[in-house]
């Protein structure tokens, strides 16, 4: 072979190589670029799902809203009466619940908050409703991110639920507070912890609790007088009309329970 020939077989051999280097230099960027790619997927991921309605570190996305009462006249319910206020937390409206429970004696008997099950919708006196006329079935308590049927919600009142409610545009932080207090409070009975949290338009407050009876307006989830609200009213003997009725095998799956 000529000197020439040898030259140009070096060089061939030289350009085949760098081609090769450059290819698996090319192989390595796109696996890394891959890898990238998953990673910033998973993290876009993440917070979609902190972020979603509904969405609150521990809860699932199977919520299942109660269905809506059936159609019909709604039933009006009479002017809800207020009462002195007894129970030693500052702020609480109460209302008159005279025999139901049967120990209560608040206010006069025919002035008190009614209790049948009607079929379908309600017009109550108080947003939201501290008792009166409500469907038959009842629904599961729990964490609820859409707003929930006002007749169901005060049948669980009736079992001993405290319904937490706050207006549609409460900042997620402090939706986010609720939620982290309703994990806070203890499971009472048959797996529940006998608290429904929902949001509910045309609040009077950014925050409402309710019982049967008696409810408080809130400007912040950290007041303390929630948690007294609670400690006072929910499952309690004295003050549950149907005590101690479930708060579970009804209608609905909450986001937390």
């Amino acid at each position: 072979m000529s000197k020439r020939a040898r030259e140009q077989s070096r060089i061939q051999r030289r350009l085949a190589e760098v081609q090769r280097q450059q290819r698996a230099k090319q192989r390595r960027q796109r696996i890394i670029w891959s890898g990238v790619g998953v990673a910033i997927a998973a993290v876009v991921a993440v917070i979609l799902v902190l972020t979603l309605p509904g969405s609150s570190g521990g809860g699932t996305s199977n919520e299942v809203i109660p269905p809506a009462v059936a159609a019909g006249s709604p039933v009006a319910q009479a002017p809800a009466l207020v009462v002195p206020n007894t129970t030693g937390i500052s702020g609480v409206v109460a209302y008159d619940t005279t025999g139901w429970p049967q120990n209560s004696s608040n206010g006069p008997a025919n002035r008190a908050l009614p209790h049948s099950h009607v079929p379908g919708p309600v017009t109550y006196s108080v947003t939201p409703p501290v008792g009166g006329d409500h469907n038959g079935n009842w629904m599961n308590c729990g964490v609820y991110a859409q707003p929930v049927p006002t007749e169901r919600a005060v049948h669980n009142l009736e079992h001993g639920a405290v319904w937490i409610t706050y207006q549609p545009s409460l900042p997620r932080a402090e939706v986010n507070q609720l939620r982290s207090f309703f994990s806070s409070q203890s499971v009472v009975a048959g797996g529940s912890r006998y608290i429904d949290l929902t949001p509910f338009p045309g609040l009077p407050s950014p925050i409402v609790a309710s019982s049967w009876g008696f409810q408080l307006h809130l400007t912040s989830p950290t007041d303390p007088r929630l948690q007294q609200f609670v400690n006072k009213f929910r499952y309690s003997q004295k003050y549950s009309p149907e005590f101690p009725a479930p708060c579970t095998g009804g209608l609905g799956t909450p986001l937390q329970k």
